[in-house]
């Protein structure tokens, strides 16, 4: 018989699931018989009651539960995680976009660019990077972290290094490849990390401190490529390679500081900062968010019950197509905001801008990032509506790409709409805080769909940009543009219908997040008058076994 909890079920689980807190439990019965319509764009409605709701605050980093002990704790987390994380991903994407520097400072014409060569330098990174996060399905839950990210930052920084020592386009091709491979599994890493440590309440702030780290390298590799071109000539090297000189050299140390720094997991912790009493109490405030009972034994890849409620359920394929589109909703991996300033020229014809300045102007968009990336995590966090922050920063984005691809427009309007660049990418930790919530009762399983959708996400783009962001149309990307939009508008649609799938889900288990519902003790009701009739049913057939026992002993 299928069970069904009872209410003395839902307090029991409850009072286990939320030791943790420290807290007493306060149960919310409702009755949803005049609920309004407008309750389903209220993300959390079945994910926390009133009482939990009031103990948190829109306006504070911590929520009034937290103990003086906790927030020192999740200090100590916020550097040993967040903030380390944030400062690699800087010289990380310093590396992704050092090459568009690179090519509008001198590498094209020495390296003698032709046609669409620098787009597909761009996607031979991105191909190194999606086939080699699969062997991260197994590593994330199995393998220690702090151990495997610094020795893969070690040869990332070495193939950064190589790249200085180029002399065609096929070398940096093949370069730009391994340099993908070996950055292939860090950001799903990250976001896996950070979900194994911070409740959903606190992920999205610090997933969004953690990806201005892209932006940070966005906005100084401009500012980088500039200085190095005043050490052209230094040591035999044009200006130019020491873009790549300087990046790769500061990767070294970050790697060496990553193997003390990185915790690992809750149960695979081994840090030199964390004590083992603070350690345990990672554990248990993350009990009731990570599985819903005890550990789940992790199987095989190869299994096929581990696969087929994936596959078979709403999490992995809708967010697989989210991400796609994600991934191909911004235009600023094409250096198209870089190409058009490079185009634009005075009224003899002249180029208008120096290279130099032209890189300092690079950093314009990229500095917006940081503004748009912050204030939609901190909007996704602190007004519980992750939805909404993702269908905001969408619409903005939907509107320059718009302006961009009909491109007849003043030089203004142009400059608004690449302002505009980055805040399609601002939506990634509102996201990736949101997956990590909705997988929140397997870390394999996590792990899996948040690999995939990095994965498939990420391969998507190679393709794609290689159709309608051909180097050759520069400056007017008509396709690029088109694309971008029309990804700008899919992403706000999955939004709506994740929320959909979603609150339905929670609404099912909403007895476990301390909500009872009117029908659902109408059910419990039913359910035990069920229990009760089988029960009875039950004892009258051992009765009867019993006594057809006793009669055959007798006559024995």
């Amino acid at each position: 018989m299928r069970f069904i909890p009872t209410l003395r079920h839902v307090e029991d689980d409850l009072k286990v699931e939320n030791t943790s807190d420290q807290t007493e439990l306060q149960l919310e019965y409702r009755d949803e018989t005049n609920r309004p319509w407008w309750k389903f764009f209220d993300e959390y409605e079945y994910r926390q009651n009133k009482y939990d709701r009031a103990s948190h605050k829109w306006f504070k980093w911590f929520d009034e539960r937290d103990t003086a002990s906790d927030k020192k704790l999740i200090c100590k987390l916020d550097v040993l995680l967040t903030f380390y994380a944030l400062v690699v991903y800087w010289v990380k994407y310093l590396d992704q976009t050092n090459v568009n520097n690179a090519y509008v400072s001198g590498m094209r014409e020495d390296l003698g660019f032709e046609g669409n060569d620098l787009v597909q330098v761009q996607a031979m990174y991105i191909v190194g990077a999606v086939i080699f996060q699969l062997p991260f399905m197994y590593i994330l839950p199995k393998v220690p972290l702090h151990i495997v990210l610094p020795v893969m930052d070690l040869c990332w920084g070495l193939m950064t290094l190589f790249c200085c020592k180029i002399h065609s386009v096929a070398a940096l091709k093949v370069l730009r490849f391994f340099v993908g491979v070996f950055e292939s599994g860090f950001v799903p890493t990250a976001y896996f990390l950070m979900g194994s440590w911070y409740k959903p309440s606190e992920f999205a702030r610090r997933a969004g401190f953690f990806y201005m780290g892209q932006f940070l390298g966005l906005l100084s590799s401009g500012l980088l490529a500039s200085a190095a071109l005043d050490l052209h000539g230094l040591g035999g090297f044009e200006g130019w390679r020491w873009v790549f000189i300087i990046d790769a050299i500061a990767t070294l140390p970050l790697a060496v500081i990553g193997y003390f720094m990185i915790p690992g997991t809750p149960d695979k912790c081994v840090s030199l900062f964390l004590s083992d009493d603070e350690i345990r109490r990672c554990r248990e405030r993350m009990r009731p968010y990570v599985t819903e009972k005890k550990a789940k034994p992790s199987k095989k890849l190869t299994d096929w019950t581990l696969w087929k409620p994936l596959l078979t359920s709403w999490q992995l394929p809708t967010m697989i197509l989210i991400t796609s589109v994600f991934y191909n909703n911004n235009s600023g991996n094409s250096g198209s905001f870089l190409l058009w300033l490079k185009s634009l020229t005075d009224s003899d014809g002249n180029q208008r801008y120096t290279n130099q300045k032209i890189n300092q102007l690079s950093s314009v968009a990229p500095g917006l990032g940081f503004v748009y990336v912050y204030s939609a995590s901190v909007f996704a966090d602190m007004f519980k509506c992750r939805w909404g922050a993702i269908v905001i920063t969408q619409v903005f984005n939907f509107i320059g790409c718009v302006i961009l691809a009909i491109w007849d427009v003043t030089e203004s309007a142009k400059w608004f709409a690449f302002c505009l660049q980055y805040m399609s990418w601002s939506m990634s930790p509102v996201l990736f805080g949101w997956v990590s919530d909705i997988m929140r009762h397997d870390p394999q399983e996590y792990a899996i769909v948040v690999i995939c959708m990095n994965m498939i996400g990420q391969s998507s783009s190679a393709w794609v940009s290689v159709l309608v962001f051909p180097t050759v149309e520069s400056p007017r990307f008509t396709k690029g543009f088109g694309t971008c939009a029309a990804c700008a508008a899919c992403c706000a649609i999955g939004a709506m219908v994740i929320l959909y799938f979603y609150k339905r889900d929670e609404k099912r288990i909403c007895y476990k997040n301390g909500i009872v519902l009117e029908g659902q003790i109408m059910e419990v009701l039913d359910a035990d008058k069920i229990e009760s009739e089988a029960t009875s049913q039950a004892d009258k057939v051992l009765e009867k076994v019993s006594d057809a026992e006793m009669s055959d002993g007798k006559a024995s």
